[in-house]
């Protein structure tokens, strides 16, 4: 007798459908085929002691499982359940006639609990487009299921709870979410605020301009100057998630298995912070069948990277494509795999080895070159894709036990929200350019003009500051979003001189 069910198998953020086909005939065998990996493999045995555990029997007899399209590879132990109630139906021990409009997805234990698996959001979004009446899971996924909606969400937590719905003799409510009122609800979710952090105006103003344009931004100071706790509040004053922007980055969270028991909807901008010792695979994403890496976990959020020159050469240069793409292709022989990484680079760095150059009160110690050497560890290609350098110098006594109020996340929020609108009225015929720091070349040239005071002031600049000529296209961009924080049209000579100042790696002698 032949049995269908239907699982799903996720590639990049998508999932595709999979036909499970189990046929018993004459014979002694089991037989799985399909291209499964060993944990497809195993589930025989997971199968078997879980149905044994409620009563019911593994066919003695030949019995095939085809996992179809058989020429994708199938990984992981999500297939436990939609291959048991296969088998059963297929030996007739199930009569039920439902099981082909439900997508079926679990990992069984051996006493029949079903655990947790990964991608369910995506594999929900495809059963919905393919028209299938409802979703069959572990209960502690429901919740991120039902985001979607239009599908008969049913989490059980046993084989026999699904065993029992699927024949009719239990009835299990259907999971409903309200997803607008859950992101509205958690879209503002920050613990951290710029309220806390007494003193270093200047470096909160850098992080609002970077927020404002989408700048990525390089912090370069000495030990406890602030360089951290400055950069893990940069999400809090970032424009929030809207729903399309929160769903991509639910999808890609699912995917990595990183949203944790029963949640649900990823409404607040993601802070990734990886450690220095971290491979340039883990960065990027990668593996048999690929999974995301860091910069796609960070999308729609920031990727703070401590300590940069510490970081692999290899590591930091695999970043300079994606940052340019704002997406990252991982191809291997047999699938080649699109993540989306748009996501704000916010990167810092002791300015030598012992971390005391340029200090105002304390002495460096680092031999003649060290410094040079030191930060040649950043290559320039990369540091050409880095709009703002920021020197944060250490807080004063004074400023640390000031009474006076330093402002809010919420306050600097709304400062940048309003700059990104006039960004998004002025890119609206350009789908693929969102903010100030993804124009192009020959855009900047007829947005970024500046009147002959200005050109003067810049010349002056480079000659006298030692610019580089790759600053000069970003000090256009960076005075560009601080005209639209002060709500001009203008570019000013005072938006130019605040944006040259924030060229630090650019000057000639600067580590001389």
């Amino acid at each position: 007798m032949l049995a269908k069910t239907f699982g799903s198998a996720v590639y990049g953020v998508d999932a595709s459908i999979i036909t499970v086909e189990v046929n018993v005939s004459a014979g002694t065998k089991f037989l799985m085929v399909g291209l499964p990996d060993n944990a497809v493999k195993e589930s025989e045995q997971r199968v078997e002691s879980a149905i044994k555990y409620f009563g019911y029997s593994m066919p003695r007899i030949k019995t095939v499982v085809n996992l179809a399209p058989a020429d994708i590879k199938k990984e992981g132990s999500a297939y436990d359940l939609p291959i048991a109630l296969g088998i059963l139906k297929a030996s007739g021990q199930l009569t039920t006639e439902v099981l082909e409009q439900y997508i079926i997805m679990g990992e069984l234990s051996l006493d029949g609990l079903l655990r947790p698996i990964k991608g369910v959001l995506p594999i929900a979004i495809e059963a919905r487009k393919q028209g299938f009446k409802g979703f069959i899971l572990p209960k502690e996924n429901a919740s991120e299921a039902a985001i979607v909606d239009k599908l008969d969400i049913i989490g059980v937590e046993t084989i026999n709870e699904a065993i029992e719905f699927v024949e009719g003799r239990l009835e299990i409510e259907p999971l409903k979410k309200d997803t607008r009122s859950i992101f509205e609800d958690t879209y503002d979710g920050y613990e951290a605020d710029f309220a806390q952090v007494q003193g270093q105006e200047n470096i909160k103003r850098a992080l609002e301009i970077a927020a404002a344009g989408g700048h990525n931004v390089i912090m370069i100071g000495p030990p406890g100057a602030g360089k951290t706790m400055l950069a893990k509040r940069l999400p809090s004053i970032l424009p929030p998630l809207n729903l399309h922007e929160a769903l991509e980055t639910t999808k890609i969270h699912s995917v990595a298995g990183k949203l944790g028991v029963h949640a649900s909807l990823v409404a607040t901008r993601p802070f990734r912070s990886p450690h220095h010792t971290i491979s340039d695979v883990a960065l990027v994403g990668g593996g048999g069948i690929p999974q995301p890496g860091e910069i796609s976990l960070a999308n729609n959020g920031v990727l703070f990277l401590d300590e940069l020159p510490e970081f692999k050469r290899t590591v930091l240069e695999v970043m300079r494509q994606p940052l340019e793409e704002r997406r990252v292709t991982i191809s291997r022989a047999k699938v080649s795999i699109d993540f989306p990484a748009n996501f704000m680079l916010v990167a810092s760095m002791n300015p030598c080895p012992c971390g005391y150059y340029n200090h105002p009160e304390k002495e460096c110690v680092c031999p003649p070159g060290t410094v040079q050497r030191y930060l040649n560890r950043v290559s320039g290609p990369l540091l050409d894709r880095i709009d703002l350098h920021v020197e944060v110098t250490p807080v004063s006594f004074d400023e640390m036990t000031a009474d006076r109020q330093a402002e809010t996340s919420t306050q600097i929020r709304e400062r940048v929200i309003s700059a990104r609108l006039l960004q998004t009225e002025r890119f609206k015929d350009h789908p693929t350019i969102f903010s100030n720091a993804m124009m192009p070349p020959p855009m900047v040239k007829d947005i970024c003009q500046i009147n002959e005071a200005g050109k003067k002031l810049l010349k002056t600049a480079m000659e006298r500051l030692g610019l580089s000529a790759r600053a000069y296209d970003r000090i256009l961009k960076v005075s560009r979003t601080i005209a639209d924080l002060a709500g001009t049209e203008e570019i000013r000579i005072e938006h130019l001189a605040e944006a040259i100042q924030y060229r630090s790696l650019d000057r000639e002698g600067w580590a001389g």
